[in-house]
């Protein structure tokens, strides 16, 4: 049995630009807590809109990223993206936002002009995957994973189900194309239910309880907006949910273990690489939205 490390509780939230009130959980500028390969994990947690009568949309403008990726995951609302690769679109309710910024890219984030419109709950995960230094200077890219396209596998004995944004669970690849091995799956357990998730012994684990209340291995408790973080080693988790159906994002994967240097949207290996970024944006090189 893989045991439980720590529970974190984020102790501060802040707005992104307009559109995006968000908890951070972790962050590659703070505490360690043991999610390499992720960088940082910022959760909007459910947060009702009214309709939007200004003339301009709510959200961020345009800003550049470098050296990582970011996963912006729609649980309820919409986000409207645009980027200097010509990539975007409307990340709808249930889809998933898989840019990679690699070499250098620039983007903006909205509420898309239908929920600008019309208004109503917004709940969304923004996650950055670092990069090993052999790809943060891959050409920059977009992945949009509709929701139709994303596997959803059922746990044994009607427990619940796992929805495979990215990895594999039992022969079933998850939908996105990834650098390095992880796994980003949606799990959710049933009222009263108990399944077991194991994930390989070389991974990295932690998990975000997004809905419920749920019992890991039968001590540990966590509840909605808190992050658990296990401990390194094998053996399968056991979660239980209470009197109802407790939804978790689980972040597994294995540790790049090379250096994190951040400033801001870049994320590569060191202070002099920071400043070629920083230069390298100011000079144009990382394109233009049309």
């Amino acid at each position: 049995m893989r045991s439980v490390r720590q529970i974190y509780r984020a102790n501060s939230q802040h707005w992104v630009g307009d559109g995006f009130l968000v908890q951070p959980l972790f962050s590659h500028m703070g505490e360690d807590r043991g999610t390499d390969p992720f960088l940082m994990l910022d959760y909007a947690a459910p947060y009702e809109f009214a309709p939007n009568h200004r003339s301009s949309q709510r959200g961020v403008g345009q800003h550049p990223h470098k050296g990582f990726e970011t996963v912006t995951i729609a649980y309820h609302g919409e986000v409207a993206h645009r980027d200097s690769t010509g990539g975007g679109g409307v990340i709808k309710e249930g889809d998933v936002q898989w840019m990679t910024a690699g070499a250098g890219i620039i983007h903006e984030e909205f509420h898309s002009e239908a929920f600008s419109r019309n208004g109503g709950l917004f709940e969304m995960v923004q996650l950055w995957v670092n990069l090993p230094t052999k790809d943060k200077l891959t050409p920059a890219r977009y992945q949009h994973l509709a929701k139709e396209n994303i596997p959803v596998v059922a746990l044994p004995e009607d427990a619940g189900h796992l929805r495979l944004i990215a990895g594999e669970y039992q022969g079933v690849r998850g939908a996105a194309d990834t650098f390095t091995e992880m796994n980003v799956w949606d799990v959710v357990i049933e009222a009263g239910r108990e399944a077991a998730i194991e994930v390989p012994a070389s991974h990295n684990l932690s998990m975000v309880v997004l809905r419920g209340e749920a019992e890991f291995n039968g001590q540990a408790r966590a509840g909605a907006g808190q992050l658990v973080g296990f401990a390194e080693g094998g053996g399968a988790v056991s979660i239980r949910a209470g009197g109802e159906t407790v939804k978790i994002l689980l972040l597994s994967g294995v540790p790049i273990n090379e250096p994190v240097v951040g400033y801001g949207p870049f994320v590569m290996n060191s202070a002099e690489e920071i400043r070629e970024a920083i230069a390298e944006f100011n000079s144009g090189r990382f394109g233009q939205l049309a």
